[in-house]
């Protein structure tokens, strides 16, 4: 039975931002016996509320930010005005972009939490080691992997770390993609393996097993398959009676005291009535580029610049998903818009290799994230005629006949990349706009194109009789969808927002529990990442609650 809250009401722990993070730290918090409110912008969809409407959810906002009400801005660098665009994308529902995300569920390598040591300086770039490693996380990994239900082969990624458990569910049902990737793959020497889904193969935990409907990005699960915190560790947090899910509620400032101690949030409501929630601690997971926004936006006497923010880093080093994409035509149908996304993926690219002479790896995966609209739009070939007989033939051959080869790729942390505050744009709210400076690094390019040429590749093996390809610009990447790197955690409170243990070093009730906190995007896919992150500051934060 879920919990009712006054907002007088001290409760223990403020959480906001109902996503991928914030859903854990409901769960693993409630289930320790402290009180929760989880504070979510957007409303409380159910199964019962998706439609497969492929206009609805990939050219509108059905399950994301509207930027008719929450514009953004964005620019390259400094000396360009901002100008509006949809650079980022979120999911705005309670689950986050856990309800209609793709699925991937790949955890870091071990090389990742300490890439500055192994690669060295990258000019131009800050990247830098994470203040824990892979070894810290392994069993926070595995308990999200068995909370949440996720499909896979332990042990079949040869480059993967070391594992405690298995999967504990099989890997999904192999697509025609996946076939032809795998043949080619291994045709080439490579390591094709089971994509890691958080989708369910078989019955799991009360929910019902994939049906291979084909709507899965972009799209809620009308079956509960997809295994986003909506409908796995959020409704154990509500059966707790300690946890509130407050839906249609826009924070717009985190309060202090004059120690510096956060004292809760003050929000709009639903129908735009400003509330003050108080609590003991508070923790943000509105995502990589909302939590720096919020603590910038957060001002106050003790904290002139924006909260938590005394390194000035707070909305610096963002990150974002980067990847091009290779299609490929083939003489007999695949019919791939059937089943889920992915189902192999290769990381014999994955590790950065001074070699190459840039900085950088790339994960691939076999898949089709196309629907009949938008591959209409955006999946044909250049050298399509855009109308008419012709366009109709090809595109009814097409759309039934091609695969495509999708590379997750790195982004390095730049200073000058970042989320700030558009003072000259304010949303719906009366709030300033989010501001986004982003640009691809060198590397980020090579390492692009680098990819790219692998990945025809990968098609010529498995015998398309046509390939082309695209990705290489800033624009071709946005909105962008995984968010990281604005709130860096380290050791030092000089050089970074959170410490090891996702603790705010300004705020020591604050804790930051998202994308925000990585130091490295490793090969994108942040999802598992994030969900162990949260285990474990969800750890941290129940023994220091404890002992106060």
């Amino acid at each position: 039975m879920s919990a009712t809250f006054r907002p007088s009401d001290v409760v223990d722990f403020l959480v906001i931002g109902a996503g991928a993070a914030g859903g854990v730290m409901a769960k693993e918090l409630s289930t320790a016996g402290f009180r929760v409110v989880v504070l979510e912008q957007g409303p409380y969809l159910t199964e019962k509320d998706y439609r497969h409407d492929e206009i609805r959810y990939t050219y509108q906002a059905g399950l994301t930010n509207d930027t008719k009400v929450q514009p953004i801005t964005y620019r390259k660098n400094e000396s360009e005005p901002a100008k509006l665009a949809k650079a980022i994308m979120y999911g705005r529902q309670v689950g986050g972009g856990s309800v209609h995300f793709t699925a991937n569920y790949w955890r870091f390598h071990e090389s990742d939490f300490e890439e500055r040591s192994q690669f060295g300086e990258v000019p131009g770039a800050g990247l830098a080691d994470w203040p824990i490693k892979y070894a810290d996380l392994e069993p926070y990994y595995t308990k999200a992997e068995y909370d949440l239900g996720i499909s896979g082969l332990g042990g079949a990624n040869p480059f993967e770390g070391p594992r405690s458990k298995p999967y504990p569910l099989p890997p999904m049902p192999v697509k025609s993609s996946g076939v032809l990737f795998d043949r080619a793959t291994k045709k080439l020497g490579l390591h094709p393996y089971p994509a890691p889904m958080a989708i369910l193969s078989q019955p799991y935990q009360g929910r019902a097993a994939c049906v291979n409907c084909g709507f899965c990005e972009y799209f809620g699960c009308e079956v509960r398959a997809k295994s986003s915190t909506l409908v796995s560790v959020i409704p154990v947090a509500e059966k707790t009676g300690k946890c509130e899910i407050r839906p249609n509620s826009y924070v717009r400032k985190i309060e202090t005291d004059v120690q510096g101690r956060a004292t809760g949030a003050v929000y709009f409501d639903a129908n735009r009535r400003e509330i003050f929630q108080r609590a003991k601690a508070v923790v943000v997971c509105a995502n990589g580029a909302e939590t720096a926004r919020l603590l910038l936006i957060s001002k106050s006497k003790r904290f002139p610049d924006g909260l938590a923010n005394s390194s000035g880093l707070v909305g610096k080093y963002l990150m974002w998903d980067t990847g091009g994409l290779a299609m490929g035509l083939f003489e007999h149908p695949l019919n791939e818009y059937k089943g889920i996304q992915v189902t192999r993926v290769i990381h014999d690219y994955y590790k950065a290799d001074p070699k190459r002479g840039f900085y950088g790896g790339a994960g691939l995966d076999a898949r089709f994230n196309y629907y009949p609209a938008n591959f209409a739009l955006q999946g044909m070939p250049p050298d399509a005629p855009k109308w008419g007989a012709e366009y109709k033939k090809m595109l009814s051959t097409y759309f039934t006949h091609t695969m495509t080869v999708l590379s997750h790729s790195s982004s390095l942390p730049q200073l000058r990349n970042s989320i700030s505050l558009d003072t000259d744009v304010k949303d719906s709210w009366g709030l300033p706009a989010m501001r986004v400076t982003f640009d691809f690094h060198p590397d980020d390019v090579a390492t692009l194109k680098w990819a790219l040429a692998k990945q025809l590749e990968i098609l010529e093996a498995a015998g398309a009789k046509k390939t082309w390809a695209s990705g290489t610009a800033v624009e071709e990447s946005m909105p962008s969808v995984h968010l990281m790197g604005t709130c860096r955690m380290g050791n030092d409170p000089k050089q970074s927002v959170v410490d090891r243990y996702n603790r705010a070093h300004d705020v020591p009730n604050l804790l930051i529990v998202d994308g925000s906190s990585f130091v490295t995007a490793a090969r994108q896919q942040p999802t598992a990442t994030i969900q162990a992150l949260a285990y474990r500051g969800a750890d941290f934060a129940i023994q220091a609650a404890k002992k106060a």
